[in-house]
């Protein structure tokens, strides 16, 4: 056999996720898995009592439309106008993927070549990495330091070079939890337009937002024809399991994106999509409960935390806290993590996985706050034998 490696080189260092090896982690201690961003309850019945209702009728068991449903695609801009102003047609500007990563990487395979520059804030979903990669084009991070974790926007200023095509923005951003501001947008959105940059905005946790409302950065001047937007229904709705994404743009980037897409999945969640439609029209009371509850639990788990040891960050949106350990005499957040089960039995996430510059999260560790409050309070208990 050739001496030649097997897996693209583009592809070195990707191997096995985090978040595979830490659930897995979690099953074999027993752990308290408070590592991978799924909740451990469900989203509402009459969400899942219509995906049921589509399967029993018949409704998307065959294969979907390319680009998605016409009763999820229309709900999905109707849902862009309720919350945003923004009007998109649902028949040329919007497509239905395979959850959020699908479109990310549709996006970035769509729009990208080798040689091209991609700027994102650091540090980044591992997803971004592997498909930037795969594109053939390079990544260029920008640094989000603790304890603010804002952008240097000044910084972000000087990365743009000729070969600058992207700029691959993620808002309420995972795993820090920050928020971009309306002023730090605006000052995004000028450089994008000045020097005429796509912009691919991960949007998933739109309605997890604390304080002070999620800000699309499409609604901004300039920059309807040149944003990917992206989100989905897995974080908002609590289904993420049935992986039901979409993009927002001007229809010749969706058109970009869907010639990428159709050869991924071609389509995915037929009867789901039914649902997610239903679920795109609950009333506002579904999403400021969400919200509370969110921010609830934030608290609890982030003065369980405090009271542990830990140095902690408290986000300004998702579901994620982020810590230092460094406080509990640790330096190196993959030993601690991969040490943590059978120490105290809790599972959580190294963020230096999330970085190239791994001195800047080598000491910084993220827990997850979607769980019951009794597991939360379980796994502070624990927390506290550290």
């Amino acid at each position: 056999m050739s001496e030649r490696p097997l897996l693209n080189r583009r592809l070195n260092g990707l191997g096995t996720t985090i978040f595979a090896e830490m659930s897995a982690l979690a099953t074999t201690t027993g752990s308290i898995n408070l590592g991978q961003g799924f909740p451990d309850t469900d989203g509402p019945a009459s969400v899942a009592r219509a995906a049921a209702d589509a399967v029993l009728t018949g409704r998307g068991n065959q294969y979907p439309p390319g680009p998605g449903i016409p009763e999820l695609r229309t709900a999905v801009a109707e849902h862009q106008q309720r919350f945003y102003g923004l009007a998109h047609d649902p028949d040329t500007e919007v497509l239905v993927t395979a959850g959020a990563t699908e479109a990310i990487a549709a996006a970035l395979l769509a729009l990208l070549e080798p040689g091209d520059e991609v700027i994102a804030f650091e540090p980044f979903y591992d997803s971004y990495a592997a498909c930037i990669a795969m594109a053939g084009a390079t990544r260029v991070p920008l640094t989000l330091h603790a304890p603010s974790f804002r952008p240097d926007l000044d910084e972000l200023r000087a990365l743009v070079t000729p070969r600058t095509r992207l700029l691959l923005i993620n808002t309420p951003h995972n795993p820090t939890g920050t928020v971009l501001t309306p002023e730090e947008l605006a000052a995004i959105a000028e450089l994008a337009v000045e020097r005429d940059l796509l912009v691919v905005t991960d949007e998933v946790y739109e309605h997890l937002v604390f304080s002070g409302g999620h800000h699309p950065i499409a609604a901004l001047p300039g920059m309807r024809e040149r944003t990917v937007s992206i989100s989905s229904a897995g974080k908002t709705f609590s289904f993420t399991g049935w992986k039901v994404g979409w993009v927002t743009a001007s229809a010749p980037l969706v058109a970009a994106v869907r010639t990428a897409k159709q050869y991924l999945t071609y389509v995915s969640a037929g009867p789901f999509q039914y649902a997610v439609a239903e679920a795109l029209r609950l009333p506002d009371t579904y999403f400021d409960t969400l919200r509370a509850d969110l921010t609830r639990k934030r608290d609890l788990l982030s003065d369980g935390l405090s009271a542990a040891g830990f140095q902690v960050f408290r986000p300004e949106g998702t579901y994620f806290i982020t810590t230092d350990i460094t406080p509990l005499g640790e330096k190196d957040g993959l030993e601690f993590c991969r040490s943590l089960p059978e120490r105290c039995g809790v599972v959580a996430i190294p963020n230096v996985v999330f970085y190239d510059n791994t001195d800047a999260g080598r000491s910084l560790v993220r827990f997850t706050f979607c769980k019951q409050d009794d597991v939360l309070r379980e796994a502070v208990a624990r927390l506290r034998r550290l």
